[in-house]
């Protein structure tokens, strides 16, 4: 008996994992940690609106429940875009 081939992922971006720390993003073969000190918008969000991301384009990420728009570059370098939101400030 023989498996059927896996289908082709569907979707080009997903949230793999959360911790109290940061969470994990699946794009395309990359994975990518968001840590909760580079990025305070996700912190104490219900889990539900940081698993709903889409990838309008291939280096933009967006959190429609959220209105959070993310370069991909500033998870791969967040040292190379300072935060600017003043979050709760």
């Amino acid at each position: 008996m023989t498996s059927a081939a896996p289908g082709i992922n569907t979707s080009p971006v997903e949230v793999t994992n959360i911790s109290k720390h940061g969470f994990w993003l699946l794009l395309e073969d990359e994975e990518l940690f968001l840590p909760f000190s580079d990025f305070p918008w996700f912190e104490d969000v219900p889990v539900s609106k940081i698993l709903h991301v889409e990838l309008p384009s291939s280096n933009h990420l967006y959190w429609p429940d959220l209105d959070i728009d993310l370069a991909v570059e500033s998870i791969r370098h967040p040292d190379k875009f300072p935060l600017v939101s003043r979050v709760g400030a």
